[in-house]
């Protein structure tokens, strides 16, 4: 999601089946790192509303869920963003936070505010 507009990566692939039960894989090379972000669609309300499982490769089976709400405000909307994580991950909580908030930052440049 945004890659090196976010963080020093290189993208290996990007595959989407944007359907509900489709599949995602964002693969990415960080140094010496490759870190394969994958989920499945579980909701499409388009536009409002998107909920998908978020993990990478190496954990699987265990995933967290994310909502994307989208309400239309004038002539934009607001996003709404909620991240759900097992108990188990509250230490990781600020640094996905962080993560969060700076791709919603480049996706806001990309269409403008």
């Amino acid at each position: 999601m945004f890659g090196c507009n976010i963080r020093e990566e290189t993208i290996l692939h990007l595959k989407t089946d944007p359907r509900v039960n489709g599949t995602f894989s964002y693969l990415v090379q960080r140094g010496e790192q490759t870190i394969d972000h994958v989920g499945t669609y579980l909701e499409m309300d388009r536009p409002k509303r998107l909920v998908f499982t978020w993990g990478t490769a190496d954990s699987l089976p265990e995933t967290s869920r994310v909502i994307i709400e989208i309400v239309r405000q004038g002539s934009g909307c607001e996003l709404t963003l909620t991240h759900e994580m097992a108990p188990k991950w509250k230490n990781f909580a600020d640094r996905a936070k962080g993560s969060w908030v700076k791709m919603l930052g480049v996706l806001e440049k990309v269409l403008g505010e």
